[in-house]
């Protein structure tokens, strides 16, 4: 299975997620949890279109690191 780097950021109404290698694959919740959940089936709902119409995935992080700045 593949790994996909998952981008959460609270707003002012809860969570939204994307997935950079994913363009369109979005996800919005009332909370971390939910945004969790629904993101994961954004992925799978989103791989299965780019499958059916014969499309590859390129991702756009080969190699990528975590910074955190506060």
């Amino acid at each position: 299975m593949k790994k996909y780097i998952v981008l959460f950021e609270k707003t002012k109404d809860g969570f939204s997620a994307y997935v950079p290698d994913l363009p369109g694959c979005v996800a919005f919740g009332d909370s971390k949890e939910e945004t969790e959940e629904l993101i994961y089936e954004s992925i799978k709902f989103h791989l299965e279109g780019l499958e059916k119409e014969n499309q590859s995935i390129s991702p756009s992080i080969i190699d990528s690191e975590i910074m955190v700045f506060n």
